[in-house]
């Protein structure tokens, strides 16, 4: 198992760096894009623009908001790796279709320390600012921090990404 979380605010630099180790890799990658279409927002969708004229062509994107297990089981059996951005925009789509959010977060990280794919994870810190005003908000932010100790304890590698440059936290060494 190889899982690398990548760490950071909003506009660090943490796509482009979980991009650059994607490609690092060798391998085919299969690109989980977690973000959900909201057709009437014209900024979210120059931002997903954005992101896909940066990533490379030949890569295989899948928009897939809530069910990731599967896709990377399946780029588990083709000798792929998975770039998954983002785990923040998945719990976002989890609390927004009313799904068990403790289920879904364990059933994923189940499939993440028993798959032989190579996996980068990009997610937002959030709990680095004030206590959010709005009940639905803290909850967000809480189960968001929740998400990245669960992702965090079973990478071998986290990295938090700060104006582009990349901090190591853990480095577990085969």
């Amino acid at each position: 198992m190889s899982v690398t979380l990548i760490l950071g605010g909003a506009r660090s630099g943490k796509s482009k760096r979980a991009e650059a180790l994607a490609q690092a890799q060798g391998l085919p990658v299969v690109y989980l894009a977690t973000a959900p279409n909201i057709p009437n927002d014209a900024d979210w969708q120059q931002r997903i623009h954005k992101h896909q004229q940066q990533r490379p062509k030949h890569w295989q994107c899948i928009e897939e908001p809530l069910n990731l297990v599967p896709h990377i089981e399946d780029a588990a059996r083709q000798q792929q790796c998975v770039l998954l951005d983002c785990a923040t925009l998945w719990l976002s789509n989890l609390i927004y279709h009313e799904q068990d959010v403790r289920l879904e977060i364990d059933t994923l990280c189940a499939a993440l320390a028993h798959t032989s794919a190579p996996v980068l994870l990009v997610s937002n810190e959030l709990g680095m600012g004030l206590v959010p005003e709005h009940a639905l908000s803290r909850q967000f932010r809480d189960a968001q921090g929740r998400l990245n100790q669960q992702l965090a304890a079973l990478a071998t590698r986290v990295e938090f990404v700060v104006a582009g440059l990349p901090w190591i936290l853990k480095e577990n060494k085969a």
